[in-house]
């Protein structure tokens, strides 16, 4: 036979996960300093620069 389970407290502990759970998704979403988001943001801003300087420009029509 099973162990006897208070549903209440289950309830609870199991709240109490899912919440932990969500907090770390939340820290690993929206949890980045100003500091990282300015490293992004110039990363971003040189891979655009790289990929616009690597484009070709279309030639004068012969």
């Amino acid at each position: 036979m099973g162990d006897v389970v208070n549903l209440r407290k289950w309830r609870r502990a199991k709240a109490k996960e899912d919440d932990a759970s969500q907090a770390a998704a939340n820290r690993a979403a929206f949890g980045r300093t100003k500091a990282q988001k300015q490293i992004d943001e110039a990363e971003e801003a040189r891979r655009r620069t790289l990929l616009d300087d690597a484009k070709l420009e279309p030639g004068p029509k012969d």
